[in-house]
């Protein structure tokens, strides 16, 4: 069987990992329009801030990987369409030739695309987005000038926020915009998200959050040089967008069922409309057990899982996703948050009726001073059932990172608040308390 990849980042590469290590006699084509593959964009920002010092630390795979274990790699290759009728893939190469590719199985890895905000002035030079490596590079390269003083980031998602960090730490005058009122508001309800405000203040972060983005404005030389809000105008040397991503499903859209947001529907076997292709990773849909149904959700780990189960299917072995939680995590100047399933907000939005327990307690026994940080928790969960639907986690501890693990495998499975309260937590003071500050969150729910 021929298997041909479009993609290779996450997505694609768990998808050929998956098919080159536990399927024999099987023709692999990887097609990229990238000159590279692998890269862990989630890294961008760690470089950038220069918390470490190479960027080629941030991939994690190669070409010759693939080709040693069979798999045909064509990297610097743009497709140009797909025909569904004929099972071709029409491409050229990076030298201008034209190729035609036949599959048996097509694995749409294609990812995510950044939004664009359309407003005025929006082509002017010194703006830049954050996804791919060259754009890293990018973005390197202005705060590596000494004119780039003062840096706008749009956007105060993870993405927006881990730049703004970098840029601080590269000693640069940053503001920090987004149209919602904190930071991180799609993952974190406002009274978590403002602890992470209170925290990019305190290191020197301009907040400028309820600021709607309206115009940007150039000097003589096509370089912009102020953004317009619905508030103010500002004076800036840089801009960085990270508003968000959506699907980058274009080859595909006008062929296969598709999502409100352009992403391809995808069944739990990762298959699409088209039962001889498959979409994993940013550009598919995603079951979400918080929310009992399908959405989209684009997050690397996402997409690792994803390729996985679209390798095994095609392989021959009949495999489910188990489906996700949206697990996620963040850490700004050694302040870390971590959540899973659905913020108040969030499952609000979605039509849930949902309440929540909070607590707040130190890390580990009350007599142990040395290291012990304190941790907010809040756990959310349906009120009828009692179900499960969310937790947040935020600390100077770091291990706080395990823990949101135990509460996506409870959504998952289907667990409720009160099975969270019996939960068998072992004790240790170097570790915890006796009355873990989970369990106590979980017994304080009405």
């Amino acid at each position: 069987m021929k298997i041909v990849i479009l993609g290779t980042n996450h997505a694609g590469i768990a998808a050929a990992n998956t098919l080159l290590d536990n399927y024999e006699n099987n023709e692999v084509v990887m097609i990229d329009r990238n000159s590279n593959m692998s890269y862990l964009g989630c890294g961008t920002a760690i470089w950038v801030g220069r918390q470490i010092e190479k960027s080629d630390e941030l991939f994690y795979s190669n070409p010759e990987d693939f080709e040693k274990k069979g798999a045909k790699i064509m990297l610097e290759t743009e497709v140009s369409d797909i025909d569904f009728a004929k099972k071709e893939v029409h491409a050229t190469t990076k030298a201008g030739d034209r190729i035609t590719e036949s599959y048996d199985k097509l694995v749409l890895a294609t990812g995510s695309r950044p939004i664009i905000p359309n407003i005025p002035g929006k082509e002017l030079d010194g703006i830049h987005f954050l996804k791919l490596f060259q754009e890293g590079q990018a973005v390197d390269a202005e705060l590596a000038k000494p004119e780039v003083k003062r840096i706008a980031v749009i956007g105060a998602g993870y993405i927006g926020t881990e730049i703004a960090e970098a840029a601080k730490r590269r000693g640069k005058e940053v503001l920090l915009f987004d149209a919602e009122n904190t930071s991180l508001a799609s993952y974190y309800d406002e009274d978590f998200a403002q602890k992470m405000d209170e925290n990019l203040a305190a290191h020197g972060i301009e907040l400028h959050f309820g600021e709607l983005a309206k115009e940007f404005k150039g000097n003589e030389n096509g370089r912009i040089s102020q953004l317009v809000t619905d508030k103010a105008t500002y004076d800036i040397d840089l801009l960085i967008n990270c508003i968000g991503f959506t699907a980058n499903s274009g080859l595909a859209a006008e062929h296969l069922e598709t999502f409100r947001n352009g992403a391809i529907l995808v069944n739990q076997h990762q298959q699409s409309s088209d039962p001889d292709v498959y979409a994993v990773g940013d550009v598919a849909t995603i079951y979400s057990n918080a929310l009992q149904d399908t959405t989209y959700i684009a997050l690397a780990s996402n997409a690792v899982r994803t390729g996985i189960v679209a390798g095994h299917n095609i392989g021959g072995t009949s495999l489910e996703s188990p489906g996700v939680q949206g697990s996620n995590g963040i850490s700004i100047f050694g302040y870390n948050m971590v959540s899973t399933g659905f913020s108040v907000k969030a499952a609000q939005k979605f039509g849930l009726d949902v309440a929540f327990t909070d607590f707040e307690d130190k890390q580990k026994a009350w007599f142990l001073h040395d290291d012990n940080e304190s941790v907010k928790i809040r756990l959310v969960y349906e009120k009828s059932n009692r179900r499960l639907v969310g937790a947040q986690l935020a600390s100077k501890s770091e291990i706080i990172a395990g823990n949101i693990n135990m509460f996506s495998l409870a959504i998952q499975d289907k667990k409720t608040i009160d099975d969270i309260a019996l939960l068998d937590l072992f004790f240790l003071p170097h570790f915890n308390s006796p009355y873990n500050y989970m369990t106590v969150a979980a017994l304080s729910a009405k």
